[in-house]
């Protein structure tokens, strides 16, 4: 394939180029035929001024170009040259996060196949020592993935890691982060399940050059302290890894396939039909479409919505694509946003659904094309929970609207609980209240992580939709309305702010303001004098009960100023009645924390 294409440039050989591409790729010469048979045999179908050489790496899939699964016995030679590679820095929280495709500037590779070879092995070695008590079985673990073109190749390292960890694997191939979960507490002895942990490899809605991996066992997501603890051992696991002239092959015989998709699909059509009276077809008549951005949530239309009756013509963006040609597979991006409004007005569809990459996150678009995601999401899903669990208490991530917590508490008779950002903090902040006596049955992100109670908890955006699709079917059933008229009516009285901005005031960690202290030292000073500032204030009211950051109430609006959980940043959140509002509220901010000179400003000064 090289000859054939690069004969007819007065550019360089093929070897040559298939040398550079690998080395960009970072690559063993195995995985790199493997993702050449799967992504370059489209090249020629492309614009060649569109995707020159220099962007190899960047040129989208071609969508009649067959998926090509790469073996789990890639192999590939000494690498004790590579770089060394800082563990530590590959965790996000409670998931983990790297680049894995090279070719962006300043963005160098970080999760190669040996990499994500040691995790696996380290998640493997940290199962093994949980599990004691089932010594006497070899565990399984199930790996899937999402859309991204680096995939195939990271699931191939995560078989060797988890078979020289002596378990046994089970391949889903795409699949959807809630699935990965649900196999660990479905019973089902044909699809090997349940398993008894599980890895998703995925980076959500990042750029296609990133991917990461998500882990669950059946009590739920890994949190951070679990995540700290893998990557130290697979830091240990690396450097031996490094000095092997020959890395082994996975242990075929431990790795098996299934198509758990089909399994985790009929769980939510169930869940629809019972929930609509037992109708085997509740959807007829209605006409939804699904926007899936190319990741991984098209399986929502074939193996949900059709099944149940749906009529889905419009739908877009079914075919997974890890380039991600169209728009940021993300209900919070405003591209994809209206992409998913336009094909509902343009096909006159009752309901529009859009998914993140992996589907943890979803959001949706009434018949009139109004968006319910964010506050509306969390609206709605709080109306139709409260409605079956009066009084029950809704936990949020800490920027909500002070309109949302008016419409929970005195619309619907809830409670509202604001906590921490990040959707494990959301839903672990869930089952313990839970444990200690208040009932919750709804932790739910404004980015669209959500998790119920009675779904065990899983951070799951289809089954979010599902609890959409069941109020739907049951009010048509129960001759209460028909579309998404019913949802749109839940909400009437959600007061949501006229004007809303998000905020990142960047901390410089080399500025001399800064003196021997880190950011976070910096970060911390600066919340506790707008503390100080604010109790001070007559006109400024303090959240009486807050669990991050400083939130205030002024001007007839409100900010959240807080300290990221990872990154140099502090992130302001203002909403307010109008632009004047929020140009006093972020008036009152600047004049707090204009004298700290680390602090970069000029996003903030916009508002002035």
């Amino acid at each position: 394939m090289w000859q054939s294409y690069f004969s007819s440039s007065s550019l360089m050989g093929p070897s040559s180029h298939e040398g550079i591409l690998r080395a960009r790729l970072q690559l063993s010469p195995h995985s790199f035929a493997c993702w050449n048979s799967r992504y370059m045999g489209s090249l020629r179908m492309h614009n060649s001024s569109r995707y020159p050489l220099a962007n190899l790496t960047q040129f989208p899939r071609s969508k009649d170009c067959a998926r090509v699964t790469c073996s789990a016995t890639v192999s590939s030679g000494n690498i004790s040259s590579v770089e060394k590679v800082d563990f530590k820095k590959l965790q996000n929280g409670s998931d983990i996060r790297g680049v894995a495709i090279a070719g962006v500037e300043g963005e160098p590779v970080n999760l190669t196949e040996r990499v994500a070879e040691a995790i696996a092995e380290g998640f493997a070695n940290w199962l093994v020592e949980k599990k004691k008590g089932d010594a006497a079985r070899q565990l399984r673990v199930s790996v899937g993935h999402d859309s991204r073109i680096s995939a195939d190749i990271l699931q191939a390292a995560v078989a060797r890691g988890i078979t020289r960890g002596g378990l046994g694997v089970v391949l889903y191939g795409l699949a959807s982060t809630p699935a990965m979960f649900y196999s660990t507490v479905t019973d089902r002895e044909d699809m090997f399940c349940p398993v008894d942990g599980s890895i998703m490899i995925t980076a959500s809605h990042l750029p296609y050059n990133r991917n990461g991996f998500k882990f669950f066992t059946s009590s739920g997501g890994l949190g951070k302290a679990d995540i700290s603890n893998i990557l130290s051992r697979a830091a240990d696991i690396y450097a031996r890894l490094s000095n092997e002239s020959v890395q082994a092959s996975a242990d075929s015989s431990s790795i098996k396939k299934v198509p758990f998709m089909d399994e985790y699909a009929s769980s939510l059509v169930e869940a629809v039909r019972k929930g609509a009276g037992g109708l085997e077809r509740p959807l007829e008549g209605f006409h939804i479409i699904v926007d899936a951005g190319n990741g991984a949530g098209g399986f929502f239309l074939g193996k949900v919505l059709v099944p149940l009756g749906a009529s889905t013509s419009g739908s877009q963006f079914l075919e997974p694509d890890g380039m991600f040609p169209n728009h940021i597979p993300n209900p919070e991006d405003k591209e994809a946003m209206a992409a998913v409004k336009k094909a509902v007005l343009d096909n006159g569809a009752d309901l529009g659904i859009i998914f993140d990459t992996d589907v943890d996150r979803a959001a949706a678009v009434d018949s009139n094309g109004n968006e319910m995601n964010r506050n509306g999401l969390i609206a709605l899903i709080a109306a139709i929970i409260l409605a079956e669990h009066p009084g029950t208490t809704i936990v949020t991530d800490s920027v909500t609207s002070d309109g949302l917590t008016d419409f929970i508490e005195n619309k619907l008779g809830g409670k509202h609980h604001r906590f921490k950002r990040g959707y494990k903090n959301v839903i672990d902040e869930g089952i313990r209240l839970n444990s200690v006596g208040q009932e919750c049955h709804l932790a739910i992100e404004t980015s669209g992580h959500g998790a119920l109670k009675e779904n065990l908890w899983l951070d799951d955006g289809a089954y979010l939709m599902v609890k959409l699709l069941i109020k739907m079917a049951a009010a048509k059933a129960a001759g209460e309305g028909i579309g998404s008229k019913v949802l749109t009516d839940l909400i009437q009285d959600l007061q949501e702010a006229e004007v809303s901005a998000e905020i990142r005031l960047k901390i410089d960690q080399n500025h001399s303001d800064l003196g021997s202290g880190s950011f976070r030292d910096y970060g911390e000073r600066i919340l506790k004098h707008l503390e100080s500032v604010t109790d001070s204030d007559p006109n400024l009211k303090k959240a009486p009960v807050n669990y991050e950051g400083v939130r205030v109430s002024a001007h007839g609006g409100w900010f959240l100023l807080r300290l990221s959980l990872h990154d140099p940043v502090l992130p302001l959140n203002i909403e307010g009645p109008s632009k004047a509002a929020v140009q006093k509220i972020a008036g009152v901010v600047h004049s707090v924390v204009k004298d700290y000179k680390a602090l970069d400003l000029k996003a903030l000064e916009k508002y002035l």
